[in-house]
């Protein structure tokens, strides 16, 4: 449900008219119900086995983390320095850990930088679903899951800043513009118009963001996901009850 409402956020300008989903009411609507979800899927973890306690912990130390990391890059020339760590501990953690990771690291983060705004609802769903897919790739070890890692990272700043733009795509050109949204089209022409507003205004902040994103994750990436996995095997998440008898304490050694 969550990555539907996400879905359905982003991709509205296909679907219906600006006058009907005004762009003055939808982004608080969004973010009211995105916070009321993001609680459904913890809760929904909590009862399915897949955040305990110390996981619970694990995320809000995460998300201080990049909340602290995010000003670093700022965004300057596409450089964010925030996604690395969403598709590390995605991967390590599971896809609803990455989602809510996703979700909470950009909250935390527009609180500590002042960039609480109508974008900040669209920004943490495009980092949940960066957390979020992370956690769906195919198992690989060793290198190959560092450059399987890394080539999604690269992918993810591309996929970022697509979802990113569609926010405000329709709001934000003369409707007599070639790359315009323009209400009334068929999907196809009205994508192909958004592509091109995509490679015309993003493409090169995306292609910094992707290197960063590559690069981070092919230095820093062995290193912390063997703390990542080292602190879930120390904390043991999840680790399973068993009762057994003590040594020594049976009627057989009584009378021995």
């Amino acid at each position: 449900m969550a990555a539907f409402l996400g879905v359905v956020a982003f991709f509205w300008p296909f679907l219906v008219a600006p006058g009907t989903f005004g762009s003055h009411y939808a982004p608080p609507l969004i973010f009211g119900v995105l916070l009321v979800i993001v609680l459904c899927v913890v809760i929904s973890e909590i009862a399915e086995g897949g955040i305990d306690s110390k996981a619970l912990a694990m995320l809000g130390v995460l998300s201080a983390v990049n909340a602290a990391i995010r000003p670093l890059g700022a965004g300057t020339a596409g450089i964010e320095t925030v996604f690395f760590i969403l598709v590390l501990a995605g991967r390590v953690y599971g896809p609803g850990f990455g989602f809510t990771l996703g979700c909470t690291s950009l909250f935390a983060s527009a609180l500590i930088t002042g960039g609480v705004g109508p974008w900040m609802p669209y920004q943490m769903f495009g980092c949940a679903f960066v957390g979020m897919l992370a956690g769906y790739l195919p198992r690989a070890t060793g290198r190959r899951e560092v450059m399987l890692l890394a080539f999604y990272g690269s992918l993810s700043g591309y996929l970022f800043g697509f979802l990113l733009n569609l926010s405000f795509w329709p709001f934000s050109l003369d409707p007599n513009s070639s790359i315009a949204y323009l209400p009334g089209l068929p999907f196809t022409e009205q994508f192909q118009r958004y592509l091109a507003f995509d490679v015309a205004t993003s493409l090169g902040w995306d292609t910094g963001r992707a290197v960063t994103n590559f690069v981070c994750i092919t230095l820093a990436g062995p290193a912390v996901l063997t703390v990542f996995r080292r602190a879930a095997r120390k904390a043991r998440f999840q680790a399973p009850v068993r009762f057994a008898p003590r040594s020594g304490t049976g009627p057989d050694s009584a009378a021995g």
